[in-house]
């Protein structure tokens, strides 16, 4: 079985360290993620950006929605550590939204 080509991620909370991941999952949550999220405010809270993801998840590699909360906060920090994605720190709960 061939190994899973990875792609290099930030997370905006532990500045200066990366990680690696699924590049084709990584990617997919990418799309979806910035498709979702709204460029104006008020944004989206977490539960509304994972709620908003699912119907346009690639059931192939989230079959259900298995394990696509973790891959919605994942690529969130990461967006949020390259600036495309903005946190409303004022508000309450927290909401993002694109730049």
């Amino acid at each position: 079985m061939a190994k899973a080509e990875t792609i290099e991620i930030q997370n905006i909370n532990v500045p200066g360290r990366s990680s690696r991941v699924n590049a084709e999952k990584y990617h997919a949550m990418c799309a979806v993620l910035l498709k979702v999220l709204p460029k104006r405010d008020p944004g989206l809270t977490q539960k509304e950006m994972c709620e908003a993801v699912l119907p346009h998840l690639p059931q192939a590699l989230w079959p259900n929605g298995e394990k696509s909360m973790w891959w919605v906060k994942t690529v969130q920090l990461d967006l949020e550590a390259k600036g495309l994605v903005i946190r409303d720190r004022s508000a309450k709960p927290l909401r993002w939204r694109r730049k």
